[in-house]
Formats: structure tokens, C-alpha cells, sequence
């Protein structure tokens, strides 16, 4: 990075933006009336934070720009005669895509030293990209490189390797791997579920050369899908899957196959240890967030040229979850797990330090990839959120006291066993506040309590809701982290909408039947308008765009994982504004767990975790103050 300095004309000025793809164009009053008097492409209006001058400094501000398409733009800057229109940064630019569109067999040696004084002559209005702080923008050198890598990629896309229009953040995200790969030897795509990232690394790896095979390891659940999605985005790619009890190689694998294999078979390194591979793919990566797992052993121990870690969550418990992740991926990066426990994991957690934090981030931001809903999918429909307050029913009241009670006359035991009591009596007001009838746990019809009786006031409110927006023709999702729970809202519910019974998707399914039981509530017209989850079965590998509501019935004590599973249907596809409610119980513990969750989205998202770490390391007075109904309600 330089220091900011940028000069302003009149005339037009092309700034390149790798996370477009793309050219921003400014400078001028009317920008689309000049850029056509200059034959440029009709570009798309918005705004975008560059550095411009102000008086005799420079300021990061929000400037009303064009932005167009690399390759589009390219192909006219390249045979573009009217310079009239142009500043120098948008010249330079000229000359770049001039050259860069030469058949490689005509750029000869001389490439590198053209691109170079094509870097030198860039004022910096070509490069007045302004990094996270507003303090600096990248070296002329660095984005004709990353320039140059792009078009690449964007060239090769267009081969015929990849069937598919990606858009411009996921080619950004193809030619950054490209880079991660080739440079530093892996990386974590870590964007928010439902951007892409399977078709972008699709698009990695069937626009490399390769002198080997590749490896992707999936969870089981999702080795049909990775079949699905490279026969239709790259069906020139040959693809092996290694699972089942009839698995077998071949000894020789062509280059550039793609071999499938599952979490489980690489924890065993059955038939996938022994060999070398090109790039090495972990998608859902949660599998490895324990680096003293067997699997992650076994993942640092492939042999690859480079690896790729897939995640939607790269923390849900603890920051060592990430140093683990960076451990297979990008070993250099983080150091050793002593060191990063010293310099960043204690203070964060202990003093929730946001220099540390900002260190953390600052440091793992050339290696991974993370992108927002917000920042990119900007067509998505809106998305609205909102906590919905509940109280409890006589029953509920009298079962949480004497919880409560129960626990603290008791004694939580010191050391190692006082987390497992804990936890257990954190687990028992989940319950209750859930439904009693979870809580009790009886199978005797004579002590069942009645849902009807308004056993549960969070039960009774989900029924209110669903009825509204089942009048109102639309679709939910209803997610519990409990099979008891979600077998009581399925019966229930059922009743209530007049169906025989309503599907209820959790871990104990076949993966047919759950595949089956999602293209159902997707596509049948008969399909009942309600599914419900298990929040960690359906934490990944779902594309459930048809629900326009979302109903968290219970917290889950990271929020990631919350937003995980909420991403089944806020994703790319979905055609309604989705409402997603969260269901809290005022007065009791799980206002607390709300206000944490809050708290977390000061700090820098890749290092919240699990907050009943924090439940379990108060003292019992305090811990009883966050744990005693409060009357709220």
C-alpha cells in the first residue's frame, strides 16, 4: 500500500475495483454522457468509496461513479481511437487492455516489462482504491497485477470450462483463489452461505492447469450435490466419487479429474493419504475445527499442491476453531497454536479486546475471503429481523424456579466436572422455556401435558404466527435444536393446519428421504407450508428459497450458526422479502444470550464464538443473577 495522493481533471477517470470486477468511472459532471461521447460502454450507476482530492489533501469519500464489466471494457478500451474524453489514469488503462488482449504467443518475454511501465505511468486516480482503514491505497504494481490475473480469469471463464454466468463477485472470488493458490499455496473462502462458493471453486479448479488430480472432501450429505453442480457447470471435468463399500481408484487418475470423497474416508485415509494431488478441497469445514480430531491430522497429512477451505462459519465456538482451519490451509499464517493462543485467542476472550481483534482480522485478510449478503448479492430481496418476546405459562414458571432453585441449593462442583453441570442446567431451561413437555420427557399418555392448555406461551405464539402466514400463503421454516421439540411442533402443528402430519427434517433421516423432503416443500403445489429443522442437520447443503419466514424457536448459543441456517432460504434464488423471527423468553436466561449476541456484532465478525464458555467461567453469584426469573413480563 501507498500513501493516498490522487489529481483530478475534468476529464474522465477509470479506477479499477478487483472486488467488481470491474472499472469505476468519474471525474466529470455528466458520467454516462461523456462515456458515450468516448465510446465506452454503458456502465451501471452507483456509488463507491474512493480517494479523491480535496484543496491540498485527500479524503476517502462516497463518489458517484459508472462501473463497468472487465472484460466488456476491456475489449473497447482496446480498440478505443477517441482519447479526447480521457485522463491519464483512464490512458494507462488503455494501454494495459490493448496489450493484454494480444494471443499470448505475441506478448512474448516482454509482457512483464510492458505491464511494468504501464504501472509506472498510473496516476494514482487509477488505483484510488482506499483499503479498510481509508488510509492507504494499493501500489500501482499490485492492482495491474491483480488487473492482469482477473482478465485472465475472466478469459478463461469464457473458454467453455465453466457453463455459467457468474457474477462479478464471484469471478473476483475465482481469479483471488487463483492467486491464494498459486502464491501462498491455499486459502479460506469463507463468504456467507448462499453466495457461491461451490461454483467458485468449481471454476478454480476447472480453469487450472494441473498435472495431477483434485480432492474435494465434503460431508456425506453433500457428495450428490457436488456431482450435481460439476456435471452441469464444468461436464468437461471427469469426476470420481470414492464412497461407498465398492470404492475404488483407478491407479492412474487423469490430471485435472476431480475425486469426491467424504469426511469419514478421510479420516481412516483409505485410498486417499497414499497420493499426491493438485488442490486439495474441504468444504464445510466445521469437520476440522478440532485440530486434535483424527480427521484434521489427516487433512494437515494430504498431500497436495495447495488447499482450499470451504466454510460459511469460520468460528461457531472458539477462535482455536480458526487457527485449525488456518493450520490445514495456510500453516504460515497464524504460527504456532501457543502463539496464537498469546497473541490473539486469550485477550480476545478474556478482555474482549478489540485491538487484538483488529490485529486478528488484519492478519488473516490476504488468506481469506469473507463476503456479506449485504456487500454483494445486491439483488436479494430484503431481509427483515426481529426479536419476538415471549413470557411463560404457571407451569413454565414454577419448573424454571425450581431448576434454579434445585442447582444452586446443590452446589456446582469445582474444576473440570462444574462446565458439565452447568451446562446441564443451561440445557434444562432451554427446555422449559421451550415447552414442559420436552422438559419432562414422559412417554406415558396419562402424564403428557396438553400443548392445547397453553402449556407453552412460546408454543402457543409460534401457532398464532404460523396460522397468520399459512392465510396468508406463504411458506416457513420453523428451526429447533432439539428432535424432541421439533416432534412436538410437527404433531401439533399438524393438527392445527389440518394435515396428516408435517415434515420435520433432522439427523436421524437417510440423506434420500431429507433430499426428497426438501424438493417437496420447494416444488409441490400440496406440499404443507411449514418444514421444520434440526438446526445443525440443516446447517448446510439446503437451498430452501420457497420459505419467505424463518422462525428461530430456541437460541443457539453462537449466532453464526443461527445465521447458518437462516441462510437455507436468504440466499441467491430467493424472490420474496424474508422475515426472520427469533423467539426469546423475557426474564429468563435468554434475554441474557440476546444481549451477547448483540454485543458479538461490535467485534470483528471472524472471531465470535460460543457464549456459554462465558456462562461457565462466572463465579455462582453472578451466574445466579443471569440465571433467576426476572418479572418482566
Amino acid at each position: 500500500m501507498i500513501p493516498l495522493a490522487v489529481q483530478s481533471t475534468s476529464r474522465l477517470q477509470a479506477t479499477y475495483l478487483p472486488d467488481e470486477y470491474g472499472f469505476a468511472w468519474w471525474g466529470v459532471p455528466d458520467i454516462p454522457s461523456t462515456m458515450a461521447a468516448a465510446g465506452l460502454p454503458a456502465g451501471r450507476r452507483t456509488t463507491t468509496r474512493l480517494v479523491v482530492p480535496e484543496g491540498e489533501t485527500v479524503t476517502v469519500e462516497d463518489v458517484d461513479v459508472c462501473v463497468t464489466d472487465l472484460s466488456t471494457t476491456v475489449r473497447c478500451l482496446s480498440t478505443l481511437t477517441r482519447v479526447r474524453h480521457l485522463d491519464d489514469s483512464a490512458r494507462a488503462w488503455r494501454r494495459a487492455s490493448r496489450f493484454a488482449l494480444r494471443p499470448r504467443t505475441r506478448q512474448g518475454r516482454g509482457a512483464d516489462d510492458v505491464f511494468t511501465e504501464v504501472a509506472t505511468t498510473l496516476p494514482p486516480a487509477g488505483h484510488a482504491v482506499p483499503n479498510a482503514e481509508g488510509t492507504a491505497i494499493p501500489t500501482a504494481d499490485a492492482l495491474v497485477a491483480r488487473f492482469r490475473t482477473d482478465l485472465d480469469t475472466a478469459e478463461q471463464l469464457h473458454t467453455g470450462q465453466v457453463q455459467a454466468d457468474l457474477r462479478p463477485y464471484q469471478a473476483h472470488g475465482v481469479s483471488w483463489l487463483r492467486d491464494r493458490v498459486r502464491d501462498d499455496g491455499g486459502a479460506v473462502l469463507a463468504d456467507d452461505m448462499g453466495l457461491g462458493k461451490t461454483l467458485q471453486v468449481i471454476a478454480l479448479l476447472a480453469t487450472r492447469t494441473a498435472e495431477r488430480p483434485h480432492l474435494v472432501v465434503s460431508p456425506t450429505s453433500l457428495l450428490g450435490n457436488w456431482t450435481r453442480e460439476l456435471q452441469r457447470f464444468a461436464p468437461h471435468t471427469t469426476v470420481l466419487r470414492y464412497h461407498g463399500s465398492d470404492r475404488r481408484l483407478p491407479d492412474e487418475i487423469p490430471a485435472g479429474a476431480v475425486v469426491l470423497t467424504s469426511y469419514p474416508l478421510l479420516r481412516t485415509g483409505d485410498g486417499i493419504l497414499p497420493r499426491a494431488w493438485d488442490i486439495a478441497v474441504f468444504d464445510e469445514a466445521q469437520q476440522l475445527k478440532n485440530p486434535s480430531s483424527q480427521v484434521t491430522r489427516a487433512a494437515v497429512g494430504v498431500d497436495a499442491t495447495a488447499r482450499v477451505i470451504m466454510t460459511g462459519t469460520p468460528v461457531e465456538n472458539n477462535l482455536e476453531e480458526l487457527w485449525s482451519l488456518f493450520s490445514v490451509a495456510v500453516p504460515q499464517v497464524l504460527g504456532t497454536r501457543a502463539r496464537f493462543r498469546t497473541r490473539f485467542a486469550t485477550p480476545i476472550r478474556q478482555r474482549q479486546s478489540r485491538t487484538a481483534a483488529a490485529r486478528l482480522s488484519n492478519t488473516i485478510a490476504p488468506y481469506m475471503l469473507r463476503r456479506t449478503k449485504d456487500e454483494v448479492a445486491l439483488e436479494l430481496p430484503e431481509r427483515l429481523d426481529s426479536t419476538v418476546i415471549c413470557g411463560l405459562t404457571p407451569v413454565q414458571r414454577t419448573l424454571y424456579r425450581d431448576a434454579v432453585t434445585a442447582a444452586f441449593s446443590t452446589g456446582f462442583r469445582a474444576g473440570a466436572g462444574r462446565s458439565g453441570q452447568i451446562l446441564t442446567l443451561l440445557t434444562s431451561l432451554k427446555q422449559i422455556c421451550n415447552h414442559p413437555e420436552q422438559y419432562l420427557r414422559t412417554d406415558d399418555p396419562n402424564q403428557q401435558l396438553d400443548r392445547r392448555d397453553g402449556r407453552s406461551a412460546k408454543y402457543d405464539r409460534v401457532a398464532e404466527m404460523v396460522d397468520e402466514i399459512a392465510e396468508a400463503g406463504e411458506h416457513t421454516l420453523i428451526f429447533t435444536q432439539y428432535r424432541t421439540m421439533g416432534e412436538i411442533l410437527a404433531t401439533g402443528l399438524a393438527e392445527q393446519l389440518g394435515y396428516a402430519t408435517l415434515p420435520f427434517l433432522h439427523g436421524g433421516l437417510p440423506a434420500a428421504e431429507r433430499d426428497e423432503m426438501v424438493r417437496h416443500f420447494q416444488e409441490d403445489e400440496d406440499a404443507p407450508p411449514v418444514l421444520i429443522l434440526s438446526l445443525r442437520a440443516a446447517g448446510f447443503g439446503l437451498n430452501l428459497t420457497r420459505a419467505s419466514h424463518v422462525i428461530h424457536y430456541d437460541r443457539w448459543w453462537n449466532p453464526a450458526v443461527e445465521e447458518q441456517a437462516t441462510a437455507r432460504a436468504h440466499r441467491i434464488g430467493q424472490k420474496n422479502k424474508l422475515s426472520v423471527h427469533t423467539l426469546v423468553v423475557g426474564g429468563t436466561f435468554e434475554d441474557y444470550i440476546e444481549k451477547m449476541h448483540r454485543a458479538k456484532k461490535g467485534l470483528a465478525d471472524a472471531v465470535t464464538g460460543d457464549d456459554s464458555a462465558e456462562l461457565t467461567s462466572m463465579s455462582d453469584e453472578e451466574l445466579r443473577d443471569v440465571l433467576e426469573l426476572k418479572e418482566v413480563y
